[in-house]
């Protein structure tokens, strides 16, 4: 059974900082596309980095450019976002994510059950 567990949020204040991690387990993500999305309440999920397993390519939404890193070690079958100058627009359930190919839809594959950030004003 293949699966994504995320660890390392938590509550933050304002201009502070968390590091998330995911681990995969269950196959190899060391030929996928790995990354995060994140849902806030009452709004739909939306992307936020990514990163190519094999050759390090890495994405961001708008949002996320300048503020947030997103990194990957295949030995680990981890993905990490760390995130920076945290506001409370960044308050949402983060969300693993791999697939095959890119994470667009109609995937991503894989889904972690989420873990929440709560950044305090």
């Amino acid at each position: 059974q293949v699966q994504l567990v995320e660890s390392g949020g938590g509550l933050v204040q304002t201009g502070g900082s968390l590091r998330l991690s995911c681990v995969g387990s269950g196959r190899t993500f060391s030929d996928y596309a790995m990354g995060w999305f994140r849902q806030a309440p009452g709004k739909e999920r939306k992307f936020v980095a990514s990163i190519t397993m094999s050759n390090g390519n890495t994405y961001y939404s708008d949002s996320a450019k300048g503020r947030f890193t997103v990194s990957g070690d295949s030995a680990k079958n981890a993905v990490y976002l760390q995130m920076d100058t945290l506001t409370p627009d960044d308050t949402a359930v983060y969300y693993c994510a791999a697939d095959r190919i890119a994470l667009v839809p109609p995937g991503p594959e894989y889904w972690g059950q989420g873990t929440q950030v709560t950044v305090s004003s």
